[in-house]
């Protein structure tokens, strides 16, 4: 049996670049998972490689964006501002306009497709592009800190391959672009665990949507109340995802592991560790289908990183037994952080938990009831 290998999508180059310094969203996260990786000695290895990543090419992003988005996103990102940016959703606090933009964008967004290229050419079991992402991001317009969006780009070229997709995501917030792009195809089965968007951005992906057409039955969403922990997430999970996994069947699995999901993270308003992810992926990787995880949201830096690279070792199936009990401070620099990239585990226990598992339960009941019986279930 061929041995299994595994490439992490990064490059000196892309560091290079930054949204700007009042932007949450930090490029930095990237470069900083792979010093967490480094410092352990577990990022490179005999079946570890480090990949480059190859910039989207127009004619990529015409899979899935309009010629004429992509050139008013062109002409904004040299500098050239005009009144129709607004309509184009750029220039606003969540998607503001800096140089070099495009370049970021396609470089950025073309770490998914080189990963998705290995799994397909290649063999590659598992790639990961920490950079990668940006599911907000429509035909014609920017938004939620995307401007390309490499998951519908990427899951087309797998489609288009002949390939039965399953993506599913897992950021705190909504793919609304990743859902618009497929919400009438049964090539890929889109699979969303978020924030609710009765409190969250970008106020969709309701259990009701679940796709049209041909498509009808492959858009799944599972929002979530805020203030899910691991526990109901876990939960909400196992009694969605998985059985779906099984009747689908996917040739390929993309996986966006946005961190934003974490307890203390500014932008979302879960209670979780990122021990809930590293519990669940090992789930999924043993479906066998090969895997393109990307990184999107998270807006700790820090815990970001430390989270992604413990699903990296996850992944690679290289996770120290000593991480499995190891404790380590929540937040702070590396110092602080010491060796272990395991959150401590945490139980929550209250009445609004409470609460909120019962909202969760008719959520899955609903999904079970509307969309499962389209898929055999």
């Amino acid at each position: 049996m061929e041995k299994a290998r595994f490439a992490f999508v990064h490059s000196n180059s892309i560091e290079k670049y930054h949204y700007p310094d009042s932007c949450p969203f930090k490029t930095e996260r990237a470069a900083l998972t792979k010093s967490f990786l480094l410092s352990s000695g577990l990022y490179t290895g005999d079946d570890r490689v480090e990949v480059a990543p190859v910039p989207l090419s127009l004619d990529e992003m015409h899979l899935f964006h309009t010629q004429e988005y992509l050139a008013h996103l062109q002409r904004a990102s040299a500098g050239l501002r005009s009144s129709s940016d607004a309509a184009a959703g750029l220039g606003a606090p969540d998607t503001p306009l800096f140089s070099d933009l495009f370049a970021y964008a396609a470089l950025a967004g073309g770490g998914t497709v080189t990963a998705a290229r290995l799994v397909l050419d290649n063999g590659y079991r598992a790639v990961f592009n920490p950079s990668g992402g940006y599911h907000h991001a429509l035909t014609h317009t920017a938004g939620g800190f995307c401007y390309i969006n490499d998951v519908a780009i990427a899951c087309r070229i797998c489609a288009d391959a002949g390939k039965k997709v399953c993506c599913i995501d897992l950021d705190v917030h909504h793919g609304n672009g990743s859902q618009a792009a497929f919400y009438g195809d049964p090539r890929v089965l889109t699979i969303s665990l978020h924030e609710s968007g009765k409190t969250l951005y970008p106020w969709s992906g309701f259990e009701s949507e679940i796709g049209e057409g041909l498509g009808r039955g492959y858009n799944v969403n599972v929002p979530l109340p805020a203030g899910t922990d691991d526990a109901l997430y876990r939960a909400s999970f196992k009694e969605i995802v998985l059985p779906l996994l099984s009747a689908f069947s996917p040739d390929v699995v993309l996986m966006e592991l946005g961190m934003d999901v974490l307890s203390g993270d500014p932008l979302g308003h879960f209670r979780m560790t990122n021990n809930a992810f590293a519990d669940l992926l090992p789930q999924v990787m043993g479906y066998g289908a090969p895997i393109i995880a990307i990184g999107g949201g998270g807006y700790n830096p820090y815990n970001t990183a430390r989270a992604w690279a413990l699903l990296w070792t996850v992944l690679c199936g290289i996770e120290p037994e000593t991480e499995m009990a190891a404790s380590a401070s929540s937040i702070g620099d590396f110092a602080e952080l010491g060796p272990a990239l395991r959150e401590p585990r945490f139980l929550t226990q209250s009445v609004t938990l409470e609460q909120i598992a019962l909202e969760a339960a008719e959520t899955i009941e609903y999904v079970k009831r509307t969309v499962f019986p389209l898929h055999g279930l």
